[in-house]
């Protein structure tokens, strides 16, 4: 892909109409000049050394030079490039609780609105510092793992939303033991546990947690959003609130002292989260105390510097013109190279050579246009005919497959992503092609194939945050495939069985009642009525008993390991 890293200088192309402009009306007042000495045929035989077309020549030649020197300044850039540069910070882990108590309204606009803000103003105040995002409610998991890639950071966290997590609840401290285990491994530095939450644990185990972090040399730090009154869950979209399973609404307060005993155990602060900038200040001071080091960190840049080409043309350019005299050369006076036939031959050659010589990378630049345009169709019309004058083009295939992925093409674009990945000899980029397939594996929920794919990817690329979330992603999310396959499994099991024991006890009792047939037909002459009748009450009373078993059975309640969904 191409652009521009400064495109404002672009504007200043706007030089060469100008400056060509200026010389059509100096070439005009020097010809009315040259009118007043005598007729124009007099004057070429005066001036025998003097050439028409050369000044022309030597005057577009300077305005290709002034167009090329334009655009480096413009900054032109292709291509990917990974920089390691050394930086002088801490590492921060911020858990966020997103359980559904989080949506309430008592701080403005909500405690996960709040939230948000927060961890966007902290990541605005880094500089060389590192950071991480985990996200938890019954249970945790890593949304960003640690880096010092703060624009990811802040797209990620914007897609945060109760929503994402299929376990509610708040467990504190499966969110301290996962923070704990996603720092680095370098020693000396400063690491900062930051939990993000109302304080509303249903699990416990969060003091131990905080203080099993203490000791390997990290700090938590709590930062409690919400009010000590405590505000009703609104649910989304529908106006209501939330309720318990006793139908009455739920009030979800800020447990400020929970807090206040996970951040002492943890070595830190608690902080109490209002609506001003209070919070925020104390938390950076908080920060500020703790060691920094230096660190080595891999910085991912997805176009490298490609002004030279221009710069090299520019001097050829330049070099160029300098060779061409304004007058002929006496040496060579029967050679005309700028004669008017030659030179309207030479226009024509270049021309025609540049109409049927489009060169695949001239097919790959017009469809990237269309591309950007929206116009994929018409895009991958261009890729391929790309593709039909170099079939080994690498780029060609990838942009093709993007085109048939924008197109919902899902099957076509796998082709074409592994053909790219087949030809490429840049390991970025060819981990770009398998993380493109493990997208649309992904999408069509085909998670074993995604997670071969990301992780073909992070072979190559092992600092790519965004493939290594969506490994992650899929690895939970074939987890529950699993679960839910083994569970309707087991479904179809029980009811298999169920059946058969229903048809067994269809049988018993079909037999039974033969059998008490025929031994009635056998004892008929000799039961009395008494008899009878005791029978008849003594199997009326054992079906009674049997229903009652099944009512107490179907009336005791089912075990449920977390009662609380917020």
């Amino acid at each position: 892909m191409f652009r521009f890293e400064s495109p404002i200088y672009l504007y200043l192309l706007v030089l060469i109409p100008l400056l060509a402009l200026i010389r059509y009306l100096s070439y005009r007042n020097q010809k009315k000049r040259l009118r007043k000495f005598g007729e124009p045929s007099l004057l070429k035989a005066l001036m025998p050394d003097v050439s028409r077309f050369r000044p022309s020549v030597k005057f577009w030649i300077l305005q290709g030079a002034l167009a090329l020197l334009i655009v480096m300044l413009a900054r032109p850039q292709m291509g990917t490039k990974i920089n390691h540069e050394k930086r002088v910070g801490i590492e921060t882990i911020i858990a966020m609780d997103i359980s559904n108590s989080m949506r309430a309204e008592d701080i403005v606009p909500s405690r996960l609105d709040r939230s948000k803000m927060m961890v966007e103003n902290l990541v605005d105040h880094f500089t060389n510092d590192k950071i991480g995002l985990i996200v938890f409610a019954g249970d945790a998991f890593v949304q960003l793992p640690i880096t010092s890639d703060y624009v990811s950071a802040k797209m990620f966290l914007s897609s945060i939303d109760p929503s994402m997590m299929a376990s509610q609840g708040t467990d504190i401290a499966r969110a301290i033991e996962m923070a704990s285990h996603s720092f680095t491994q370098e020693e000396g530095i400063g690491k900062a546990i930051v939990v993000i939450t109302d304080g509303e644990d249903h699990e416990g185990g969060a003091v131990e947690a905080a203080e099993a972090a203490k000791k390997n040399g990290m700090r938590v730090y709590v930062l409690g959003v919400g009010s000590t009154q405590g505000a009703p869950i609104p649910v989304p979209g529908t106006g209501n609130y939330m309720q318990d399973n006793t139908g009455n609404t739920v009030m979800s307060a800020l447990n400020e002292d929970m807090c206040k005993q996970v951040a002492q155990a943890g070595g830190g602060a608690y902080i109490h989260v209002e609506n001003n900038s209070a919070a925020q200040e104390q938390l950076d001071n908080e920060l500020d105390k703790l060691a920094k080091k230096e660190t080595s960190t891999a910085v991912y840049s997805e176009f490298d510097e490609q002004f030279q080409a221009f710069g090299v043309l520019a001097l050829l350019l330049l070099i160029l013109e300098i060779c061409i005299f304004d007058r002929r050369n006496p040496l060579l006076k029967h050679v005309s190279l700028f004669g008017k036939r030659k030179v309207a031959v030479m226009l024509l050659f270049l021309t025609a050579l540049s109409v049927t010589a489009q060169t695949d990378r001239q097919y790959i630049r017009q469809g990237n246009k269309q591309f950007r345009m929206g116009d994929y169709p018409n895009a991958e019309v261009s890729y391929r005919k790309a593709i039909e004058q170099n079939p080994k083009n690498p780029q060609a295939s990838f942009n093709l497959g993007n085109a048939l992925m924008a197109q919902k093409k899902d099957s076509a674009a796998v082709t074409q992503f592994e053909n790219a990945s087949r030809l490429e000899t840049n390991p970025l980029r060819k981990a770009q092609s398998f993380h493109n397939i493990g997208v649309i594996c992904q999408t069509h929920k085909m998670y074993g194939e995604a997670i071969e794919a990301y992780k073909n990817a992070l072979r190559l690329n092992p600092n790519d945050d965004e493939t290594r979330y969506n490994l992650v992603l899929c690895k939970h999310q074939k987890q529950k495939q699993d679960q839910q396959k083994q569970n309707q499994g087991q479904n179809n099991d029980e009811q298999k069985k169920d059946n058969q024991k229903k048809d067994d006890q269809q049988k018993d009792q079909n037999s039974d009642k033969q059998d008490d047939k025929k031994q009635q037909e056998q004892q008929k002459p000799q039961m009395s009525k008494d008899n009878a009748e005791q029978l008849l009450n003594a199997a009326i009373q054992n079906e009674k008993q049997t229903q009652d078993k099944l009512k107490k059975a179907q009336q005791q309640p089912q075990r449920r390991t977390n009662q609380k969904n917020w």
